[in-house]
């Protein structure tokens, strides 16, 4: 490896062969980081990242699905053999529980009818395996000198926003699984950063915003690249940052 990368940042991105991640990963790399495309599929992974290398990024794909706990723990080793460790964490992957369709029309989160499994599913993915990927990679962000973990999070976390009959979110079906499994992950990571805080390690959670992707039908408003700043901008965060907050583009958001 070359002074020039050694000196380089490490970024692991979850679930970033597309969408946000796909996002997060490129500005990050644009930034001047190495940067790691987690992806549970390797193909599509590898297509990523060989797209932003052709973009002139120190970009890797690297087979990570956050549920599998033999996969998190040979990607933790991965990046463990190859870099020795790890400066900044994106927990981005997470999925809706309904598929790709609008959140006005995900009628299966109504929770007087829900299936528990689905609940189950997204709560896997969302909450449990941010615990399990963080877990994992925590020995080599603690390494780092100026570790960073960001939390993709969601508006729909907030329980101030969502219980205003008033309020933005108040057009939205309610939902069992996904909005609870955010707002989970928005707790998960105030807990993350009271511990980790005497570590040097700062953990946020970030709402992109209402961005159009596949888990939407492209139904939302905001591209990638606007989402995905957001992220960026506290993953890239200076000694001086903030740590067991809930952001958006607007700034700080109510739990």
């Amino acid at each position: 490896m070359s002074e020039q990368a050694e000196q380089r940042k490490v970024a692991l991105v979850t679930g970033a062969n597309k969408g946000i991640g796909r996002g997060v990963a490129a500005q990050l790399a644009a930034a001047g980081m190495t940067v790691l495309i987690g992806a549970r599929d390797p193909r599509r992974g590898e297509e990523a990242a060989a797209a932003l290398r052709e973009a002139g990024g120190d970009v890797h794909a690297v087979a990570l699905d956050v549920t599998d706990a033999v996969s998190v723990r040979e990607a933790a080793e991965v990046v463990e053999e190859r870099f020795g460790r790890l400066d900044v964490l994106v927990n981005n992957a997470g999925i809706s529980g309904s598929g790709r369709i609008a959140p006005a029309d995900a009628h299966d989160q109504v929770p007087s009818t829900v299936d528990l499994d689905m609940v189950r599913r997204v709560f896997e993915t969302n909450v449990f395996g941010v615990i399990a990927v963080t877990n994992a990679l925590l020995p080599l962000l603690r390494r780092a000198p100026e570790p960073r973990v960001v939390n993709v999070s969601s508006h729909a976390a907030s329980l101030t926003i969502f219980s205003d009959p008033d309020g933005p979110m108040a057009s939205l079906l309610p939902s069992a699984a996904y909005s609870p499994s955010k707002s989970a992950l928005n707790a998960l990571t105030v807990q993350y950063a009271n511990e980790l805080r005497k570590d040097g390690v700062l953990v946020n959670a970030v709402a992109p915003g209402f961005v159009a992707t596949d888990s939407n039908a492209h139904t939302g408003f905001l591209t990638v690249e606007q989402g995905a700043a957001v992220v960026v901008r506290l993953a890239t965060a200076g000694e001086d940052g903030t740590t067991g907050g809930f952001f958006g583009e607007e700034g700080p958001i109510p739990w």
